[in-house]
């Protein structure tokens, strides 16, 4: 099986860089308090680490 985070989104999209925006849709994140698992590659690593201030790894799996 493969190791899975949980991530959840900590603040909102509005008002935030194009980049940013495409980014936590690239994860499947579009509202407040949504959780997404997702398997953890660097790809996934790297995106969620280019948004602390939006998203949170709340779990780590497997």
């Amino acid at each position: 099986m493969a190791k899975t985070i949980v991530v959840k989104q900590i603040a909102s999209k509005a008002r935030r860089p194009a980049k940013q925006e495409a980014t936590l849709i690239g994860l499947g994140l579009n509202k407040m308090h949504k959780t997404r698992e997702l398997e953890d590659t660097p790809s996934v690593r790297g995106m969620v680490n280019k948004l602390p201030h939006l998203v949170k790894i709340i779990e780590e799996r497997g």
